[in-house]
């Protein structure tokens, strides 16, 4: 149901509140099946035979309660329940008192404030309220002091060299392991703070060289370091090759030095290694050029992917494994051999995170072993290394292109498992040493789409393995020869394969690498790919391997808790075997929603791909392009152009026309253009100054392109020239998604377009009522490619794809009435433009309200019954644009059949 109708619903219950029905109209406010409810009501289906008591297996346990106190009550029966009831209800008709007992989220309020609350019960209607995992405020203000850290060394160090770059990353990253390591154990409390504070010069003047004589340390053995001071030998061992090779470090003052020990001042106990990541993306601002395909990513964005992806799915199994010894064994057992592959890794943020969440179930299952097996709150070390973790960071795969940030991606993975080796000894007793370092994930340092995935992570019979990440987003337009080449050889001689973003080399990857029952996939990626031409292009050469999508979010901001902040948008999409039975789950902003299949636009619909239509599939004009000028701005002119050349040659008057481009008719900039036929060319160049105009454009067009060039002797006209007899239709090619309609603007008169445009030529006005509809607008939403969130309306994608159905003269002057009514609404507000008249916060009541009526006019020409959401209404228009296309499917054969006949006809 629309939440908007289950508000509407609570608040008519309340303010009619009737006791003996109260229960089954709550029910019937979430589209409950009504027969269900009455045989509830009549008592067949209520497995409560208590007066005041109702209990419907699965979906609720209610009690009146005029006695005692609510609260006791209400959780005696959550501990009672005993049918898997999601909610208990408990109510005195004053005081409502509800738990979910899946979320255990409570709900203790007035009963008049029900309708408040309405989002409390949507798990009835099939939608999950979603939780996300906070941002670390530890992390972020680590983040922060990082990049101002190396700001601060990049001022005493302004080599820019790569060589420089290079030593200064590797260097960066030994300290941040030397801060991490003094609050978590590995070194003692504060051992390296100290002991740079305690052993150099606070001028900063020899701390490079004492920090080159401190690594050389922490890589040599005890025992062979020789003769040293004591405070140095006291540290420990470290190996892994972190500090093997010899760097030169960058010299310091008193002020980086400073910035060095208030790091160290920092607790690092609680922060995420992924906080490397935001590092390195600090670091790279000091390199030529913004790289924007490093996203580096917080963990509430990861858990996003990876928790609906297999962390989910494992959580479920140790819920069902409890109080079974052999059931959790066998999970345990699982966890070990799952394997984790990111292919396009950077600093490893999706790998740490992974690993860690798969560490913090695996302590579940021990814990939960140990109480089974009576030795609950003994130290595990009793039991031996049986009990030790056995996951490894051999399970963790990667693939990055940047060589320094595969050697972050492995220094994470070993600070990562040292903090679960902490928190493992923390909860059990007992853990394995950390050092010195040891074998670490296989993170390959190469390009992702030129290298065998399965040279990187192995694929045997019945490995789990979990492909998932957050590759480069870059779009066909911006990508670089080297990123178009990877393209073409991903994709080969996949029809359409250059209009495709270069994140799509992933996917496709990804179902060719063969997904099966333990192998799937969840990557996050630009909306691009759901939307627009983009679904044709690569969703039919995915499916051809039988995957299908599993899960995805809906688009969202994708930030980081880097010091500048990454912002884009992005959907997240995972995708497995259609061999794999595995419910299907659309998430949302704040609710998540079962589907029997999610469609490549990502709803919850069948995998029907809207294609590219040449004409309109539906009796209405064709929309064309508006007039491409290709005149290097001397046909058009600005309004105070077009004033002085009148006023110097008021015969020039003729020639001038009013011109609309996309952004001068939304934002009402005054724009025309010089506009000469054939015939009245030679009168028109005997004004000055159009002909100087026409000289340069002639100038201009000789030094152009191809088509430029084509357009030299005709420099008095633009290269399209189609004009209107009455009027048109005008559709700006890009608009704001954060409007409810396009300003699609309706002209009559001699006025002229730019290439910018969309426009119909002498329409009828009821087809203005029709495009500027809620039905047209949610159609558009879902089919329209997007340059960044923006529209980009296309003439072959949402004109001539839009089903509409046909009507009668009648309907049409109905719709007519109400085109004009907008019209005469948009004419009240002379001061403002289409812009600000669409605004979502300034549109004038008066046109909503137009816009209403137009909504309900243009959708009782599909149906007589209203729609219930959007949803509800996409639904009606691909079943519709289905059938509209297997009938013309139809006719086309039957007309084929028919020729054919024909012809064998007349050759006999």
């Amino acid at each position: 149901m629309n939440y908007t109708q289950i508000e509407e619903s609570l608040i008519k219950l309340v303010d009619t509140l009737d006791k003996e029905t109260f229960i089954y109209e709550l029910l019937r406010c979430y589209d409950l099946p009504k027969a269900s409810i009455t045989r509830l009501k009549k008592g067949s289906l209520n497995l409560s035979k208590v007066d005041g008591e109702v209990c419907w297996k699965k979906k609720m346990f209610f009690k009146e309660v005029y006695e005692g106190d609510l609260h006791i009550t209400v959780t005696d029966l959550q501990s009672s329940a005993t049918h898997d009831e999601r909610f208990v209800i408990v109510t005195d008709y004053e005081v409502f008192l509800a738990i979910d007992t899946k979320t255990l989220e409570t709900l203790d309020i007035a009963i008049i404030e029900l309708p408040k609350h309405y989002d409390f019960f949507l798990p009835w209607s099939g939608v999950e309220k979603a939780h996300h995992q906070n941002e670390n405020p530890a992390d972020v203000k680590a983040a922060e002091r990082m990049a101002k850290l190396f700001d601060e060394i990049k001022k005493d160090n302004p080599d820019n060299s790569p060589e420089f770059i290079h030593n200064l990353n590797v260097f960066l990253s030994r300290l941040l392991f030397c801060f991490f390591a003094e609050d978590t154990g590995i070194f003692e409390d504060s051992q390296f703070t100290n002991a740079l504070d305690s052993h150099t010069n606070k001028d900063g003047s020899d701390l490079h060289t004492w920090l080159d004589r401190l690594f050389r340390v922490l890589n040599t053995p005890e025992g062979k370091r020789g003769d040293i001071p004591v405070y140095l030998d006291k540290f420990p061992y470290v190996n892994g090759g972190l500090f093997g090779k010899d760097i030169e470090p960058p010299v310091f003052t008193s002020s980086s030095r400073k910035e060095i020990i208030r790091s160290g001042d920092l607790n690092w106990q609680d922060i995420n290694p992924d906080i490397f990541g935001s590092m390195f993306q600090a670091v790279i601002r000091g390199l030529a050029g913004d790289d924007n395909t490093k996203h580096y990513t917080s963990v509430p964005n990861i858990m996003k992917v990876i928790a609906p992806l297999f962390l989910n799915d494992l959580y479920e199994e140790f819920e069902k494994s409890k109080n079974n010894n052999g059931k959790l064994e066998e999970l345990r057992i699982r966890l070990s051999k799952i394997k984790i592959f990111d292919p396009a890794c950077g600093s490893g943020n999706f790998l740490i995170i992974a690993y860690k969440e798969l560490r913090k179930l695996e302590i579940k299952i021990i814990d939960e072993l140990l109480t089974l097996n009576g030795n609950k709150g003994q130290k595990i070390l009793e039991f031996g290394s049986k009990y030790y973790s056995h996951i490894e960071l051999t399970q963790f795969y990667g693939i990055e292109l940047d060589d320094f940030a595969c050697e972050v991606a492995q220094l994470s993975l070993w600070l990562a498992e040292h903090q679960m080796n902490v928190e493992f000894k923390k909860k059990l007793g007992d853990s394995k040493a950390t050092l010195p370092l040891r074998e670490t994930g296989k993170i390959i340092c190469g390009n992702a789409c030129r290298i065998n995935w399965e040279n990187v992570c192995p694929k045997n019979n019945n490995d789990d393995i979990y492909i998932l990440g957050n590759p480069p987003y870059q779009g066909a337009r911006v990508q670089s020869k080297s990123q178009k080449k990877d393209i073409k050889l991903v994709f080969g001689n996949i029809k359409g394969h250059n209009g495709l973003d270069y994140i799509a080399c992933w996917f496709y990857l990804a179902a060719k690498f063969g997904l099966s029952k333990t192998i799937q996939v969840a990557f996050v990626s630009t909306n691009s790919i759901c939307q627009g031409s983009h679904v044709s292009l690569l969703w039919p050469s995915l499916f051809k391997y039988s995957v299908d999508i599993s899960f995805a979010y809906k688009e969202f901001k994708w930030s980081n808790n880097a010091k500048n902040k990454a912002g884009v948008t992005v959907v997240i999409v995972g995708i497995k075997s259609v061999y794999l039975s595995k419910r299907k789950v659309i998430y949302y902003s704040d609710f998540s929603k079962e589907c029997v299949n999610i469609s490549p636009y990502l709803l919850d619909g069948s995998n029907l791909i809207i294609k590219k239509e040449q004409k309109p599939i539906c009796n209405y004009p064709e929309v064309v392009y508006g007039n491409q000028a290709i005149d290097g701005g001397f046909l058009t002119l600005s309004n105070s152009e077009k004033n002085r050349i009148i006023n110097d040659y008021p015969q020039s008057e003729r020639f001038i026309k009013r011109l609309y481009g996309g952004s001068s008719l939304i934002k009402n900039e005054l724009l025309w253009c010089i506009w000469v036929s054939k015939e009245n060319v030679s009168e028109a160049e005997k004004i000055p100054e159009l002909k100087s105009r026409f000289k340069k454009l002639q100038e201009f067009r000789s030094n152009g392109g191809e088509v430029a060039r084509s357009l030299v002797n005709i420099p008095y006209r633009f290269r399209y020239i189609h004009e209107a007899k009455t009027g048109l239709i005008m559709i700006p090619q890009t608009s704001s998604s954060d409007r409810e309609y396009i300003p699609i603007g309706i002209k009559f008169g001699d006025i002229q377009t730019l290439h910018s445009l969309f426009v119909i030529y002498d329409p009828e006005p009821w087809l203005f009522s029709v495009l500027t509809s809620k039905m047209h607008m949610v159609w558009v939403r879902t089919v329209a490619g997007r340059l960044k969130t923006d529209f980009r309306y296309s003439n072959t994608l949402c004109y001539n794809t839009f089903p509409f159905p046909d009507i009668p003269d009648k309907k049409k002057d109905e719709i007519t009435q109400i085109a004009f009514r907008i019209l005469a609404e948009r004419e009240k507000h002379p001061e403002k433009t289409l812009a600000e008249l669409y605004s979502p916060d300034k549109m004038p009541e008066g046109l909503r309200e137009a816009h209403r009526d137009n909504d309900i006019a243009i959708e009782k020409c599909y149906r007589p019954t209203p729609f219930k959401s959007d949803e509800d209404r996409l639904e009606y228009l691909f079943k519709l644009y289905e059938r509209m296309v297997a009938e013309e499917q139809e006719k086309d054969s039957l007309f084929k059949t028919i020729n054919t006949t024909k012809k064998k006809r007349k050759r006999k």
